[in-house]
């Protein structure tokens, strides 16, 4: 024997499994689930958004039969911390969660030019990369001397390089320059780190980096002298090679030279030594000759 029992809703019950689905820059997706089984009608929720830096609050409603809900709040903004509540619209009990949007990025290609006296921190624009960024927010820049142990606030700018002075010789400095914190510091991008160190050894980078030059200058030019001359050397005595042989060769051909002939006649070597070296050379017939063949 069994019996079906039908349980009556209870309305005053809170939304269930309230979590976050994804989180992005601008927005977030939460999910959760009715306060009992399959409704049977329409259930409205008030979602209601508490932005605890700003200290403003939205609310949001959604209608649906679904016992699983899924919705997507917009409009927040990178870096911010959020008090998401929900419950039936008729004030029932409620179920709440914090959500902590992405931070903007870090600022690209951070390089440091070193100066005589200061140096120069530079970054790609922000704006290149991240579309709800504007170049009026502008960046801060913050210094750690890893020495002293000690994190200095440097300032902000809106452009793309700041300078950077008053440096001790033998500290080893770390700066991060990140998209400026709004509000109290408290929605900032996410920083981009560049290590210095090369006031490490005790000495002046710029009397470091002038000496560096000038040693490999000392070794470059010689190296590049010695090629030249080398080279040089080897031309001349290639010319003169060439010279002698082409000088060699009209003597030789010269001497042999037939004024009779009106040419120069070369002996192959093969009759070199024979006895009858004074024996006229036959240079041809006469056309009146007859030619006799065996």
């Amino acid at each position: 024997d069994y019996i079906v029992v039908k349980m009556i809703p209870d309305n005053r019950l809170p939304p269930r499994h309230l979590h976050s689905v994804h989180t992005g820059k601008t927005f977030a997706v939460i999910k959760w689930e009715s306060p009992y089984d399959s409704p049977d009608q329409d259930m409205l929720y008030a979602v209601a958004v508490k932005d605890l830096v700003r200290k403003t609050d939205k609310i949001y409603k959604v209608k649906t039969r679904n016992s699983t809900v899924e919705y997507t709040i917009k409009k927040l903004e990178p870096g911010g911390k959020y008090h998401v509540i929900v419950q039936l619209g008729n004030m029932s009990k409620e179920s709440s969660m914090k959500i902590n949007t992405v931070p903007l990025s870090a600022p690209d290609a951070l390089k440091i030019i070193t100066e005589n006296d200061h140096i120069l921190l530079f970054w790609k624009s922000l704006a290149l990369k991240e579309s709800n960024f504007n170049e009026s927010r502008g960046y801060e820049i913050h210094m750690f001397d890893s020495l002293m142990n000690i994190t200095a606030y440097l300032g902000n700018t809106t452009e793309n390089f700041f300078k950077v002075s008053n440096l001790k010789i033998g500290h080893n400095y770390s700066f991060t320059v990140q998209a400026r914190c709004l509000y109290s510091g408290q929605m900032c991008g996410e920083p981009a780190t560049l290590l210095y160190d090369e006031l490490g050894t005790g000495e002046d980078s710029s009397a470091t980096k002038t000496g560096r030059s000038t040693d490999v200058a000392a070794i470059v030019v010689p190296v590049l002298f010695l090629l030249l001359v080398t080279l040089g050397i080897s031309f001349v005595v290639l010319y003169m090679r060439h010279r002698r042989l082409q000088n060699s060769f009209t003597a030789f051909a010269n001497s042999h030279y037939s004024s009779r002939l009106g040419s120069a006649i070369f002996s192959s070597g093969d009759d070199l030594g024979d006895e009858d070296d004074e024996a006229p050379m036959i240079t041809g017939f006469s056309d009146d000759v007859p030619m006799v063949i065996a």
